[in-house]
């Protein structure tokens, strides 16, 4: 995902989980104002539609079940969330944590601070996303190396080998199975725990 860009703002569908109030007609108003595809949703749908980006969620305690319901219920990541509030104390507060929203809006909406809003919750959004995946990819690679750590381990037990030559065998039977050596040292240790369990039962 590449982070967003000003010049995206017209690509973006936001939908607008709130009464159709004078709150909730200002967001629209502001959100056409600026060219973003824009809907209004109330009560709160089952579920947030995949093809929004952004939602604008009016955070109300007397419907913060059914808000909470429908956010759980959506695919995930799901849209980023910006909460509309009229109270600043700590119910609300973490009301606002607890749907994750990436920013907020104050009640009486003002034309000033949708599209900042929209702006930065989107690009913190995106952000996070990024930083999400990049750490997923991280994990995955101190998994591998575990893995061909103990792999080597086995082989260096077995065969008496050093850390060196475990290496060179574990990479030139990858190769020549053609599967990744990360799959070789999984098949390694499944084998090994194969034997063990055999050894056991004689």
């Amino acid at each position: 995902m590449s982070r967003f860009r000003l010049k995206d703002l017209r690509e973006i569908a936001v939908v607008v989980v709130h009464p159709p109030d004078e709150d909730g007609q200002m967001i629209l108003d502001q959100l056409g104002r600026i060219g973003c595809r824009n809907a209004l949703s109330w009560p709160p749908p089952d579920t947030l539609p995949t093809e929004f980006d952004v939602a604008f969620i009016g955070l109300f305690f007397d419907h913060q079940d059914e808000i909470k319901t429908m956010l759980k219920r959506s695919p995930k990541p799901g849209p980023t969330i910006i909460g509309v509030v009229n109270y600043e104390n700590p119910a609300m507060l973490q009301l606002l944590l607890d749907v994750n929203a990436a920013a907020a809006t104050s009640k009486p909406v003002k034309s000033f601070g949708v599209l900042t809003n929209l702006v930065v919750a989107r690009a913190l959004w995106q952000q996070q996303l990024i930083d999400k995946a990049h750490i997923e990819k991280l994990e995955q690679k101190i998994k591998g190396h575990k893995i061909i750590a103990k792999a080597k381990s086995i082989l260096m037990e077995m065969h008496n080998l050093n850390e060196q030559d475990a290496h060179k065998v574990l990479r030139e039977q990858a190769m020549q199975k053609r599967i990744s050596i990360d799959e070789m040292a999984h098949a390694v240790i499944n084998a090994s725990e194969l034997l063990s369990i055999k050894r056991s039962d004689v």
